[in-house]
């Protein structure tokens, strides 16, 4: 669609084609594919921001992700590839404060429709997880406002509710970058929006009467689900995932997981377990999943966002007890 894209050479196509570089899916990192398409091109931060690009987009997008299946968002960093195959995109879609390699590589591309999430929805501050300290130190000399901003909690596709917002939004952002399928992204953003409004009902109605409402974390990615549901996470490590608790923070889990009930520690599917399961065993707790579903996997526990959702539901209504 880009109409810089109209005016490769039949030679380059050739070469192009003969290196292979076809369409990709949206789970591929691969830079090449946003340039040899004559279909509305969105490069997509991590799987969230791609799933909604796909959901929207339908047959009209070709969607690719920055972020490979199993990496860890957080630690990505832009390819010299990467970057070109920003520049031949219709759109980019991220969520500014999450990966600061990806906001300064959208932020250096003349890409006319550059789609930041985290405009689309009210982000809050829920504590000094990893992120927000991530961003204050990158942006320590930009200024106030701007660490408030990337003090903020982004995990924001956690919660159906601000999920839908940001799909509202993005189907609005498509419509206006590409007139000729307003119609289809306005009908599929209805869609996708029915959806997230039913899974919303599914956690509202599955964890409304439950024994406990606590529940532990190995990373402080749930603020907002726990918010919207009437729950309280409680992360074990602050600032890094992987590290291990002190002897007080354990001490002081231990005697929370007896007051409240607490059966359960959480850990995620792309980060290691050790730091649950030391704690666990410490508190004589068991251990499961709770997915942050920052990439799908062969470990994780559907096969999308929707699917993963529902298995986190389930976890949590074991870990809590729902009556």
């Amino acid at each position: 669609m880009n109409v810089r894209r109209r005016l490769i050479s039949a030679t380059a196509v050739t070469a192009a084609t003969a290196l292979g570089l076809g369409a990709l899916s949206a789970c591929s990192s691969d830079s090449a594919a946003t340039g040899n398409t004559d279909k509305f091109d969105v490069v997509a931060s991590f799987y969230p921001m791609a799933f909604l690009a796909e959901q929207i987009g339908g047959d009209h997008a070709n969607v690719t992700s920055l972020t490979e299946p199993g990496q860890e968002p957080h630690d990505l960093e832009i390819s010299t590839k990467q970057r070109a195959q920003l520049e031949e995109a219709d759109a980019a879609l991220f969520l500014k404060g999450l990966q600061p390699a990806v906001d300064e590589a959208v932020s250096q591309t003349g890409i006319k429709t550059k789609i930041d999430a985290a405009t689309l929805t009210t982000l809050e501050d829920h504590g000094n997880t990893e992120h927000s300290h991530e961003g204050e130190e990158a942006h320590a000399e930009e200024g106030h406002s701007e660490e408030e901003e990337h003090g903020r909690d982004p995990h924001v596709w956690l919660d159906p509710v601000k999920y839908a917002e940001v799909a509202q939004g993005v189907g609005k952002a498509f419509e206006k970058a590409d007139p000729d399928h307003a119609a289809d992204y306005k009908k599929n953003t209805a869609a996708l929006v029915e959806k997230l409004n039913g899974l919303n009902g599914d956690f509202e109605n599955g964890l409304k009467n439950t024994k406990t409402k606590v529940f532990f974390t190995n990373h402080a990615a749930f603020g907002y689900l726990a918010e919207r549901y009437g729950l309280t996470q409680e992360a074990i490590s602050g600032l890094d995932p992987e590290s291990e608790p002190s002897g007080a923070r354990v001490r002081e889990l231990q005697q929370e997981a007896k007051a409240d009930g607490v059966t359960t520690v959480f850990y995620e599917t792309l980060v290691s377990d050790k730091t649950a399961k030391t704690l666990a065993r410490d508190a004589n707790l068991k251990t499961d999943v709770l997915d942050p579903l920052e990439g799908i996997t062969d470990k994780s526990r559907g096969d999308d966002y929707f699917q993963v959702m529902e298995a986190n539901l389930k976890a949590l209504q074991t870990a809590l007890g729902a009556k």
